[in-house]
This record gives C-alpha cells, sequence and structure tokens, in this order.
C-alpha cells in the first residue's frame, strides 16, 4: 500500500488527501465485530473535495469520510478508486477501509476560510458515510454539524439505517440550512440482497428508514439503481420495489440500468460467472469489451417498464439519464451553475430563491 512505504514526513505527490505521510497513518485496528475487515485511521489534511468541471455529476463539493466500504455491492462504481492506494478493486475494497478520523475538524477549518462560498457538498458519492463503520467512529455528526455551523447546504446518499441515529441532528440541521436525504435500494428480494450486497442493511429496513425520514419532516428521494438485466429488471420486481417504496413515504425515484466501471466490472463479472453463468453470455453482449453502460436499447425498454408504474404508484420519478449532463439530480446537491437558473427546490418541500443567504 502506498502509504507504507513513506519516509517520515516527507510527502508523497501520489498518495490520496490524507495519506501523504507517513504519521498521517495512525493505526490499523481489526475488531471481532467487523470480522475480516481491517480498518486503516488516517489524519486527513483535507475533506473538501472540488468535483472537476467537465464531470457529468450534477455537484460541485463532496466529503468522503471513509474509502472502501463494508457494504461490499458486487457492482459498486467506486471499486476502482482503491486502486489508486495500491489495493486491490475486489476484496480490499471491502476488507480494507480507510477511515479519516480527524475529518470533522478538518472540515470546520476549510468552511471557516474567507475563499469558502458555501456551495452545496455531497455526502456519499464513492463510499457510503453511513456504513457499518459510522457505528463505531461516529464521524458524521461531527460533519453535519461543521456544515450547518458553517451556513453550508448538504445532501446525503446512503445504503445505511444510520441515518436514523442522526434524524434529530439532520433534522435541526434542516432549520438552517437546505438538507437533502436520498436512501439507495437496489435489491428488494432478501436472498438475492444477500448474495449482491452482502454488506447492506436489508431492503426492508431501508424503508424503515425512508419512513422515518419522511415522518421527521423530509421529502426523501429513492435511488432504484442499478437496475440488474435479468435479475431486478422484470415487471413484477419493479412494481413490488416501486409499490414498497411509495408505502414508505417516498416522494421521488431515480431509476437507472447497471453501470459496470473499470475495477467493478471484472469483479462483477466474476461473481456472475458463480452464481448465475447462464447470464454470462448475455452481460458479454450487454457490456462488450470496455463497454461500462447498458445500451441505448435497453435503457429504451427498462424505460418503458418503468414509468409507466411510476405513474401508477404515484411516485414523481426519473431516470438518472434523462437530465442534460451536470443537472441538478432530485435528492442530491446541485452544481454551483444550477442556481444560476433563480430556485432550488429543497428536501422539505419549499422553493428557494438562490439568492438566499441561508443556503448561499
Amino acid at each position: 500500500m502506498r502509504w507504507q512505504g513513506q519516509e517520515l514526513g516527507v510527502a508523497d505527490a501520489a498518495a490520496l488527501p490524507g495519506l501523504e505521510h507517513l504519521n498521517g497513518l495512525v493505526q490499523s485496528v481489526t475488531t471481532p465485530d467487523f470480522a475480516g475487515v481491517t480498518f486503516h485511521e488516517v489524519l486527513c489534511k483535507t475533506a473538501l473535495n472540488h468535483v472537476p468541471g467537465a464531470s457529468a455529476m450534477p455537484f460541485d463539493w463532496t466529503v468522503n469520510p471513509y474509502r472502501g466500504c463494508s457494504h461490499a455491492c458486487i457492482y459498486c462504481f467506486a471499486r476502482g478508486t482503491h486502486e489508486y492506494l495500491e489495493l486491490d478493486a475486489g476484496r480490499d475494497f471491502d476488507s480494507q477501509v480507510i477511515v479519516k478520523i480527524n475529518v470533522a475538524e478538518v472540515l470546520e477549518k476549510e468552511l471557516r476560510r474567507g475563499s469558502w462560498t458555501h456551495q452545496p457538498v455531497m455526502l456519499g458519492t464513492n463510499t457510503d458515510p453511513y456504513q457499518r463503520a459510522e457505528g463505531r467512529y461516529k464521524l458524521m455528526p461531527g460533519i453535519v454539524g461543521a456544515l450547518t455551523e458553517s451556513g453550508t447546504p448538504f445532501s446525503i446518499l446512503t445504503k445505511g439505517t444510520l441515518l436514523r441515529r442522526d434524524l434529530p441532528l439532520l433534522t435541526d440541521a434542516a432549520q438552517h440550512v437546505d438538507v437533502s436525504l436520498a436512501m439507495s435500494i437496489a435489491v428488494f428480494d432478501d436472498a438475492l440482497q444477500h448474495l449482491i450486497e452482502p454488506g447492506t442493511p436489508t431492503a426492508a429496513a431501508r424503508l424503515e428508514t425512508v419512513r422515518a425520514a419522511t415522518e421527521a419532516g423530509f421529502r426523501v428521494t429513492v435511488f432504484l439503481m442499478p437496475i440488474i438485466p435479468h435479475l431486478t429488471d422484470s415487471i413484477a420486481a419493479i412494481d413490488d420495489a416501486l409499490g414498497r417504496i411509495r408505502a414508505a413515504g417516498a416522494v421521488r425515484v431515480v431509476y437507472g440500468a447497471l453501470h459496470l466501471r473499470p475495477g467493478a466490472k471484472q469483479w462483477f463479472m466474476q461473481w456472475l460467472g458463480r452464481e448465475h453463468p447462464e447470464l454470462v453470455s448475455s452481460y458479454l453482449g450487454l457490456y462488450p469489451g470496455a463497454s461500462s453502460t447498458a445500451p441505448k436499447a435497453y435503457k429504451a425498454w427498462l424505460a418503458k417498464r418503468v414509468r409507466p408504474l411510476l405513474r401508477v404508484h404515484g411516485l414523481d420519478g426519473r431516470d438518472e439519464d434523462d437530465q442534460p449532463r451536470g443537472t441538478p439530480v432530485p435528492g442530491l446537491a446541485a452544481r454551483a451553475d444550477a442556481r444560476a437558473a433563480g430556485v432550488i427546490a429543497t428536501s422539505r418541500g419549499r422553493t428557494a430563491a438562490a439568492s438566499e443567504p441561508r443556503l448561499f
């Protein structure tokens, strides 16, 4: 791993933020509560990450308190980022988790800088801030507190039911800044979910978290993503998912077909060969060579299934590709240029002028 071979006090320009110096690594921890997982506790130098302007992502700033994720989702698009640490995108991503133990303190200092313009910040874009490790390290309350105190709006996307722990804090934060909450639920069949997302809470537990957030006053978005070809794309599966999402109180759904980015693609295809070898040839047709996205024909076929069911269940919904490149996605922080449009839809259903001081 890159941070192991460094000399004390000597910067490594190739290392990720927080791993430039050997003394950034505080300790590596294992515990019986997390069998097979090692936590590498580091002191980070930066907390705010700026998204390149050319990126298709609909937000400009992120905070990632963890790298790697014990959710162990076979398809996770972030797997390839672990290779920057000279760790592999497969088992290491699931079991070698980097924890930025001072992230809240660093974030607080960054947000106090005169150059900070209070642009929205997104949490949950790389690895889940409410993965199981958060129960041990409790980094999110400090992060939420720093963002709120500075007047910075933020969004959280998670699969973690630990979000419920912080609902009182988030409810209070929403009195001062815009707070958007989104829950990711891809698989509603318990047996399949255990195979493909072995470290995640069940769909039922996540829906209960959606219900709790709704009862706390949030207009929750559910990301029905990824929809997995031949496994979760049947009319019956989609209908069941949307019905349960609506019953939990969510108001919006963002859906999209499976992406298989480098790192994730190899890991997913190995899993598919073990668990569903009969589907391998079909997937090689859908995702040939270096292709990472499903073909337009499949996406159009999927939309014809999902959109009528969204109407049946009374849900506002959209395909992840429905909006132009870089424009806002419901439930997520918006890019800075989106504010120029004049209004921002908030998580509690009100509409705030882009010039409202509390938000920007």
